[in-house]
Parts: C-alpha cells; sequence; structure tokens
C-alpha cells in the first residue's frame, strides 16, 4: 500500500527573478519535507514565470509536460550585443546611429516576421544543451569555443506589443508562442543580426506552458496546493476512462485485449487511463489492437 502522506502532484510556480530554477526546486523539497521534487524545463536567473514541478511520484509526469509549447512575454534591446544574448552578459558591440535609424519599423516589422513559423535556430552558447557531456555555459564560461548544432523550432506567434526608441537603442516589447527548445535570447540575438544593428533580451517571463497558466501559480509553502496526478495527464494527454477491472490488469502489466479502437476521438495515441474513482492508473499506448501500460503510476486511495 503506498505511503498517501507522502505529497505527489503537480505545482505551479511563478518564479521571481535572480534565483535559478534549481533555488525554486530547493525551496520546494524544504517546504513540502520531501527530496522527490523536479522540474519541467528551466528558466535562467534572469527570466520570471511558470515553472511546473513534479512532486513524489508525480514527477513520472514531467517528462509528458517538457515538449508542451510554450509562452513567453519579453523585451529585446536592440542596438547592443551581450557575449550571453542577454542583459545578464558583458556587452560586445554597439551599433552606431546610422545603423539604428536604418532600422526603421517596416523593417523590424519584417525582421520579425522572418523569424516566425517553422525556423532554423542556433542556441545561446549559455545554454544548458549539452557538448560532449558538458553544459554549454560551463564550457563558455571556462573561455572554451563553443559551436552549438542548429536545430528546427517553430515560433507560431512573434508579436510586437510595444515600441520605443532613445538615441542610444530600440526596446520591443513581444511576445512568442513557440514550439519547446526555442530559445527566445537566440530570436532576439538574430532579430538584432537581421537589422544589422545587434541585439539581446533584457526581460523573459514564462506565461504558459501547454495548459498551464502562470496565473494559476500558487506559493511554495507546507501543504501547498498540488494538482493531482490524474487530472494534470488527463489534461496534458486526455483521458481514457477504464474500469476497476482494467485498472487492475494494467497495473498488473495485462493488456487490454482489443481496446485500442477506445482511442478514436482522443487528442493523443497516448492518454491517461483514469479508474472509476478517478485516479490516475498510467499512461496507456497502442500495441496492435490491445492496449498496454505505457508507464504505471503508484495507486493511491481514494
Amino acid at each position: 500500500m503506498p505511503d498517501n502522506s507522502v505529497p505527489n502532484g503537480i505545482l505551479l510556480v511563478d518564479k521571481p527573478g535572480g534565483v535559478t530554477s534549481h533555488d525554486v526546486v530547493a525551496r520546494a523539497r524544504r517546504a513540502l519535507n520531501t527530496r522527490k521534487i523536479g522540474h519541467a524545463g528551466t528558466l535562467d536567473p534572469m527570466a520570471t514565470g511558470l515553472l511546473i514541478l513534479g512532486v513524489g511520484p508525480a514527477t513520472r509526469l514531467l517528462t509528458f509536460i517538457v515538449g508542451l509549447d510554450k509562452t513567453y512575454e519579453a523585451t529585446i534591446r536592440l542596438g547592443v550585443s551581450t557575449d550571453s544574448d542577454d542583459a545578464d552578459g558583458t556587452e560586445i558591440a554597439r551599433a552606431d546611429a546610422a545603423a539604428l535609424a536604418a532600422a526603421t519599423d517596416p523593417r523590424i516589422a519584417g525582421g520579425v516576421a522572418s523569424l516566425t513559423g517553422r525556423i532554423s535556430q542556433v542556441p545561446s552558447t549559455v545554454s544548458a544543451i549539452k557538448v560532449g557531456g558538458k553544459r554549454a555555459y560551463d564550457l563558455a564560461r571556462a573561455g572554451e569555443h563553443v559551436e552549438l548544432t542548429p536545430r528546427e523550432v517553430t515560433v507560431s506567434r512573434f508579436e510586437i506589443r510595444d515600441l520605443r526608441r532613445d538615441a542610444d537603442g530600440i526596446d520591443l516589447d513581444v511576445v512568442v508562442d513557440c514550439s519547446s527548445g526555442t530559445y527566445i535570447r537566440a530570436l532576439a540575438r538574430d532579430l538584432g543580426a537581421d537589422l544589422g544593428v545587434g541585439g539581446h533580451l533584457t526581460a523573459l517571463r514564462r506565461t504558459r506552458i501547454g495548459p498551464f497558466e502562470v496565473a494559476d501559480a500558487v506559493e511554495i509553502a507546507p501543504g501547498a496546493a498540488l494538482l493531482p496526478p490524474a487530472i494534470v495527464a488527463a489534461g496534458v494527454l486526455g483521458a481514457l476512462p477504464v474500469t476497476a477491472d482494467e485498472a487492475r490488469d494494467l497495473r498488473h502489466g495485462k493488456r487490454l485485449a482489443g481496446a485500442a479502437p477506445r482511442l478514436e476521438g482522443l487528442t493523443t495515441s497516448t492518454p491517461a487511463a483514469i479508474d472509476p474513482e478517478g485516479r490516475l492508473v498510467g499512461i496507456v499506448e497502442r500495441r496492435g489492437s490491445d492496449l498496454k501500460s505505457a508507464m504505471n503510476m503508484a495507486e493511491e486511495q481514494a
């Protein structure tokens, strides 16, 4: 019988600026009195906004959350480049007045449009991507040359909300909807490069991950309300109701014979199996005409 005193669920946190994602996890471990906490996608120390934590057995759901699309609100400073592509880095180039004047509003709009859709993007050299087993940012800070491979990402919305000019540069307030793995710092860098003035990120806030909104984030505190695993899994993957007997069979590694047609009409081919008590049994997948558990959750008490 599982220990139901152990916290089990998903916690939506509004990360403040100036702390790492690991700092937030450490704080949650202390508040919830458990070591078993992970997160679905980091935020840079400078960034604020939605950080999704998995607590207890629900950490197993993070793998299904990390790849969801995301929404960011950001401010891009055109006219100045930094070695990290954001405000935490060191300035490496500054555009002159003539170059800034040549970056007209229509040219900026065109540059934004060219970075919308399916694009090839080279991540920032201070990203968390591993190169030869080491984080790119560790190599870069050690003075080593870092060359990252371009990757295909999708920017479904890159919208300018406000544009402000001063003698030294141009500030753009933007909102971006994008696929997982998109670097907003790289969008700022590439937009500035396309315009011939350089650019970097001065503010970044993540407001959405898949169906989860930062407006629903809660405080990290003892007894914090966790989203139940069943609700989270069903929201991300869709729900497949199963009977008590089917739930037992799935937990014992048995297949649901001939049940594959029940996937028709669901949003994914790997839905969350939910028992009659509303508990998450696990994630199921098709095996021929049958359904089989791809991942089982520890059985909860009703």
